[in-house]
């Protein structure tokens, strides 16, 4: 009958000889990871604004976080810019997918909004024609969004919102909310959607702030659990400076476990720097 022989017991310079390859690959591994997340992020901040505008009494501030894992580039993006009337435009949005197709679209979206909002009379008709236009190419693609509109003398903001996940808000005096505006479906999958369009004030010392659901949604936290847990960070900070909110909001992704990309942009009215009521 044939015996198996035991198996020779390895030896400590075996052990260790194979322990330091583990090691050395892991740490390959984890450095190969670190390089693929930078990349992602040096990417995806590429097409992103390089600044955003502003006027006296309002500071604006805004944040992006890329995926956890892979080579994930194209998925949250913001934007803001001047429009012809003075008033100032702000744009929120996730894109499905993240991947090459997923940037290009994100582009798409991005240029769209800002040609249309030139002649278009107010974000719902912005994001209305934004939607009819990338139908129109055929892209295949979803992305949700919110667009806004801040006049500089009243302080109104106007927004529209194409299957986005709501704001969060606070005013000096303790008010605070989650926005349930009426929105329409994402963009790229009706023809002829309706935006309605929601109008509000940014009040002084007040601090309006747009987010994906990459800040509030992850394996520790449903997106109420998350959008409540940013409710209570904003309400109880509103008193911070724009770019000290949206790091604090932008913080809240890493509670909630997040694998998804992440963007915040932050509007604050600080009454030092503003015009009198």
């Amino acid at each position: 009958m044939n015996r198996r022989r035991p198996p020779r017991p390895a030896s400590s310079e075996e052990l260790l000889t194979t322990l330091q390859h583990l090691t050395s690959r892991a740490r390959r591994e984890v450095e190969l990871h670190q390089a693929r997340v930078e990349l992602a992020e040096a990417l995806q901040r590429e097409m992103l604004p390089s600044s955003l505008p502003g006027l006296p009494g309002l500071r604006t501030a805004a944040r992006y976080a890329p995926a956890q894992s892979g080579l994930d580039i194209g998925g949250d993006w913001y934007d803001g810019f001047r429009l012809p009337d003075g008033s100032l435009a702000f744009a929120i949005g996730d894109v499905q997918g993240h991947d090459v197709e997923a940037a290009a679209f994100m582009g798409q979206v991005r240029i769209a909004m800002r040609a249309l909002a030139v002649t278009a009379t107010d974000p719902g008709e912005v994001v209305r024609r934004t939607n009819d236009l990338l139908l129109s190419v055929g892209s295949g693609l979803l992305a949700t969004c919110t667009f806004v509109r801040l006049d500089p003398w009243t302080r109104e903001l106007q927004s529209a919102r194409a299957g986005h996940v709501g704001a969060v808000w606070a005013t000096a005096d303790g008010q605070s909310g989650i926005t349930d505006d009426e929105g329409g479906l994402p963009l790229g999958i009706q023809s002829g959607e309706e935006y309605p369009v929601t109008t509000r004030r940014l009040t002084a010392g007040g601090a309006f702030v747009l987010l994906t659901d990459g800040v509030v949604e992850g394996p520790s936290y449903s997106i109420d659990e998350g959008m409540d847990a940013v409710l209570s960070l904003v309400r109880s900070r509103v008193g911070a400076d724009a770019d000290e909110l949206a790091d604090a909001v932008l913080g809240t992704a890493e509670r909630t476990g997040h694998e998804d990309d992440a963007a915040v942009l932050v509007l604050r009215h600080e009454p030092s720097l503003a015009a009198p009521e």
